[in-house]
């Protein structure tokens, strides 16, 4: 029986998927695995917003 491209495309989305939600599953238990940072700064991490401040001094790049 010839698969249609119809088929062949529903099945290439269900690939894909169950791919994705390997790696996200992966992606999980690898930063799991991860040791704390030592001496790192509080908060948030400055550079996901675009600047950076150190002693009072700002600078965005």
């Amino acid at each position: 029986m010839e698969q249609t491209k119809e088929d062949r495309i529903k099945a290439a989305g269900l690939r894909a998927k169950q791919e994705a939600e390997e790696r996200r599953q992966q992606s999980v238990s690898n930063s799991q695995n991860l040791q704390p940072e030592v001496g790192g700064r509080n908060g948030p991490e400055p550079t996901r917003y675009g600047d950076w401040e150190l002693k009072g001094i700002i600078s965005d790049f």
